[in-house]
């Protein structure tokens, strides 16, 4: 194991025992770090180490993702971005220990990211994809659990991690809230619809109410669902929703926050609710609602108002 591949390694161990984070974004760190050292071993070979490493080297390395020859190897400005953010957490905290005195990567401004817009449901189409389950025939116990799933998806808006980290004991049925770990091991609470706790509580009774600490959602071998098998079960029953593009779990979570905002929540109330940890992030959603926003004021503005309309 090469120098660079050591300081890596520490430093993917530190994520998980010093910051706790999820196995999802290790495996994340791990696969961007990866082909960090692969490039680097290629062009200085296998002996150098992270102090060997300056920012013209990493303009090289990141240049060298964008322009493959062949296009379907060339990464976007986003996956850029995030390889990029990568590389500098690794050597910030090598910065951080005392192993560098500066952090090269920090000379390297992120590529201009192109905007793009959280892809949502209308309300029929929400209403017809939570549906389908109930329609396909009789809700046998699996069915029960989807239904439930959707639901608490769409009336939540959990990440898909967040969702299957959940247990029986995180629901309270009194308050109509959940109790959710998402990014970095942070708590929140999160309303839950009267339709999401009814249909969860269908489902745990054909499980005649396990204990408190047993998974919310089980999967067909009897554990913890997977976070693919949600994807797939989504993607399922979200087939009569005819939308061109595949619905997902985060597509759920973009409606839900969408359907809010058409509805007059605040931006802080939604970034509380997704548990952002910045509103710059809940803004993207903001668009959603100009169109609303623009028939309000053509409608109720005294100087906006059409002469027809008048």
């Amino acid at each position: 194991m090469s120098s660079l591949q050591q300081q890596t390694a520490a430093f993917l161990e530190f994520l998980e025992t010093q910051r706790n984070a999820s196995p999802h974004t290790i495996a994340g760190y791990r696969s961007d770090l990866a082909g960090l050292v692969a490039f680097i071993t290629l062009q200085r070979g296998t002996a150098v180490d992270a102090a060997a490493i300056d920012h013209l080297l990493l303009r090289l390395y990141l240049a060298s993702l964008s322009s493959a020859t062949d296009q379907r190897k060339a990464y976007s400005k986003s996956s850029i971005s995030r390889k990029l953010a990568a590389v500098r957490a690794f050597f910030g905290w090598l910065t951080r220990i005392g192993q560098l005195a500066v952090n090269p990567a920090e000379l390297i401004s992120s590529p201009k990211q192109e905007q793009r817009l959280p892809f949502h449901l209308n309300i029929d189409q929400a209403v017809t994809v939570l549906e389908a389950p109930e329609r396909a025939g009789e809700l046998a116990p699996h069915r029960l659990r989807d239904v439930a799933l959707l639901e608490l998806l769409y009336s939540s808006g959990l990440r898909v991690s967040e969702l299957t980290g959940l247990n029986v004991g995180d629901i309270d049925y009194g308050s109509g809230m959940v109790r959710v770990l998402g990014k970095g091991s942070k708590e929140r609470i999160v309303p839950v619809g009267s339709k999401a706790l009814s249909a969860i509580s269908r489902y745990l009774e054909q499980r005649e109410r396990p204990d408190e600490s047993a998974p919310l959602f089980l999967g067909a071998r009897g554990g913890r669902i997977h976070r693919r098998t949600v994807a797939a079960l989504v993607s399922r029953w979200s087939g009569p929703v005819n939308t061109f593009r595949t619905v997902t779990p985060h597509t759920m979570r973009h409606t839900f926050a969408t359907h809010l905002l058409e509805q007059g929540a605040d931006l802080r109330s939604i970034q509380e609710l997704l548990g952002h940890a910045s509103l710059s992030t809940t803004q993207k959603y903001t668009h959603v609602g100009l169109d609303q926003l623009l028939a309000v004021y053509d409608k109720a503005h005294p100087r906006a108002q059409k002469k027809g309309d008048e």
